[in-house]
C-alpha cells in the first residue's frame, strides 16, 4: 500500500510570515542531493527545527537505501497556476529498505510549513512515516498542522523536514511526465507516472574545504 498525503481537497496555500522566513533563514541545515535520472535536486534538510525526521532521513541517506528507488508519483491540481501539486518518491514500504516508523514532528511545534520547494513525509497514521517523501510545488499549506481541526489527522498534520534550494527545475520536469490513468489505489489513481524516475542516489554534499 502506498503511503498517503492528503487529498487535493485539503492542500490550501498561505505565505510565511516574515518571522518563519527569518527563523528558516537562519537555522541550521545539512545539505543533500538527490541525483536521479531527470536531474540533480539540491536539498537542505531542517535538522535543527525538525531534528528526529531529518535525522530519519539522512540515515537512509548514509546506508544508502534510497539508492535505486524511484518517484512514482505526481499530484496535479486544478486551481491555480499550473504546475501546482507534489511529486512523491522513495521506499514504497519495502521491507528490505524500510526502518522503524519515525517520531511525529508537527509544523505547529516545527515553525515549518508545506511551502513551494518543502520536502514532508508521507505516512499513514502518524509516527509511521519510513522512507517515502513528497516535494511540493507552489504552497500546499493545508498540509500543515491544524491542531484545532476535529480530525485528529488534520491536527496532526504532516512532518516538513527540508526545503529544495536548486532544482526545481528537475522537480517541475518530473511533475510533467506522462501518468497511468490506471495505475493507483482509491483517489490516487491516475496519479501514478507511466515512467517512474529512478533516484540513482542520495548523499551529503560535502563543504567547501577554505584554503
Amino acid at each position: 500500500m502506498l503511503l498517503r498525503i492528503l487529498p487535493a481537497l485539503a492542500l490550501v496555500s498561505s505565505p510565511l510570515s516574515a518571522q518563519e522566513d527569518a527563523a528558516k533563514d537562519t537555522a541550521d541545515t545539512t545539505l543533500i542531493v538527490l541525483e536521479t535520472t531527470a536531474g540533480d535536486i539540491t536539498v537542505a534538510l531542517e535538522t535543527e527545527r525538525a531534528p528526529a525526521t531529518a535525522a530519519n532521513f539522512l540515515r537512509y541517506v548514509d546506508e544508502d537505501r534510497f539508492d535505486g528507488t524511484v518517484f512514482y508519483r505526481a499530484m496535479h491540481l486544478d486551481w491555480g497556476a499550473p504546475p501546482n501539486g507534489l511529486i512523491q518518491g522513495g521506499t514504497q514500504n519495502d521491507p528490505e529498505r524500510i526502518l522503524d516508523g519515525v517520531e511525529h514532528e508537527p509544523t505547529d511545534e516545527t515553525g515549518l510549513s508545506h511551502t513551494d520547494g518543502a520536502l514532508s513525509m508521507a505516512r499513514l497514521e502518524p509516527g509511521t512515516a519510513t522512507g517515502d517523501f513528497s516535494i511540493m510545488i507552489k504552497d500546499q499549506t493545508g498540509l500543515d498542522a491544524q491542531p484545532d481541526a476535529d480530525n485528529p489527522d488534520t491536527a496532526a498534520g504532516y512532518a516538513v523536514f527540508g526545503y529544495v534550494v536548486d532544482g526545481m527545475d528537475v522537480v517541475h520536469a518530473i511533475h510533467a511526465m506522462p501518468r497511468d490513468p490506471d495505475k493507483g489505489e482509491g483517489w490516487m489513481k491516475g496519479q501514478m507516472l507511466a515512467e517512474p524516475v529512478t533516484i540513482v542516489d542520495i548523499r551529503r554534499v560535502e563543504p567547501d574545504v577554505a584554503d
